[in-house]
């Protein structure tokens, strides 16, 4: 489609297209046939571009009906207000027509949407990036949707699977070599392409604190307040004076608005908060917590493990260095020229 992402797309091709070859290749191993023969279709057969102008061109349109055992629905760039209802129907029905011939059905991402799209998600479990969460309960409420792992099975016998956010398609090609090949040449094409199978799931990646569009302005007011004032102690306490209405009112108009409660939303405050500074620095994990306004040590390490997945310390080691990449301190390196 127009709105794929051209990385999940060639990314699952030639990883695909390698396994049972390219490791052999590289170990000057005894060859072996290619795994699989992996064909691009779209809705017409004619070249195109997709997401951010990367050049497609189709081996055969959804009108050639092509036979295949496996379909993968690769990542779609899709807005956290988006759906796809009345879109692409012809593709939608093909789709469900391929599930009911016994192809196995895959997605990547947002490639999900498109799957709860042709109702063959409803009843069942299914993941995609945690940023839709909001949409599949809005527009397809019908789907058990969970944010936390990087792949969910929707049935029992495993010919529906749903993979993660964005880099799950890394999880999701691991997986379908596995199933379809072997656990060993997995192995091997992750060793190739240094693949990370994302063993902690979506939650770490998941931020806590979300724009959640609303009209109740006396809510928007105490999101305000609780942004500047959430290291407080009594800090719920003071939300409810500020807003100057009854204390049972205003959470339950707290919980319509934002769907979480005042102390869920408090903590994934403090608990973002905490992540800022596990990222950033060396402070001592129990210095963080007294930052954050949790006194009790274990009673943070607990909470923090429950919203993120890992413990403080798994989480520093887990993102720390992507900050110290990105923003390197120039002292620390020498530059050498010559002429």
């Amino acid at each position: 489609m127009p709105e794929t992402a051209g990385s999940a797309l060639y990314g699952m091709l030639d990883v695909l297209l390698a396994a049972g070859n390219i490791w052999q290749t590289l170990v000057r191993a005894e060859p072996q046939q290619a795994l699989f023969r992996v064909r691009i279709v779209a809705p017409e057969r004619k070249a195109f571009t997709c997401g951010n102008g990367i050049p497609v061109t189709p081996d055969c349109s959804v009108a050639d009906n092509p036979a295949a055992a496996i379909l993968i629905l690769p990542e779609i760039w899709l807005g956290p207000d988006e759906d796809l209802h009345g879109r692409y129907l012809e593709l939608m029905q093909w789709i469900r027509r391929k599930y009911k011939e016994g192809t196995a059905l895959y997605s990547a991402c947002s490639g999900a949407v498109m799957l709860a799209e042709t109702g063959l998600l409803d009843g069942c479990e299914a993941t995609s990036h945690w940023g839709y969460q909001d949409l599949f309960s809005k527009h397809y409420p019908k789907v058990r949707f969970r944010p936390q792992p990087s792949i969910v099975f929707a049935d029992a016998e495993g010919r529906i699977v749903t993979a993660g956010g964005t880099t799950s398609w890394h999880d999701l090609a691991i997986h379908i070599i596995s199933r379809y090949g072997s656990p060993g040449e997995a192995l091997r094409i992750a060793k190739v392409y240094l693949l990370k199978w994302h063993s902690e799931g979506q939650l770490p990646y998941t931020t806590l604190v979300r724009r959640n569009p609303h009209a109740d302005s006396v809510v928007r007011n105490c999101e305000r307040w609780l942004a500047g004032h959430f290291r407080e102690g009594d800090a719920i306490k003071k939300a409810v004076e500020s807003a100057n209405i009854p204390e049972r009112t205003l959470k339950r108009r707290f919980k319509a608005a934002t769907g979480l409660t005042f102390i869920d939303y408090l903590q994934n405050l403090r608990i973002e908060e905490a992540k800022h500074l596990l990222e950033s620095g060396q402070q001592p994990v129990d210095e963080i917590s007294v930052a954050v306004c949790y006194e009790d040590a274990s009673f943070f390490r607990r909470l923090f493990k429950r919203r993120t997945g890992l413990t403080p310390g798994q989480y520093r080691r887990m993102f720390q260095p992507v900050l110290r990449v990105a923003a390197p301190d120039r002292t620390d390196h020498r530059f050498t020229t010559t002429g």
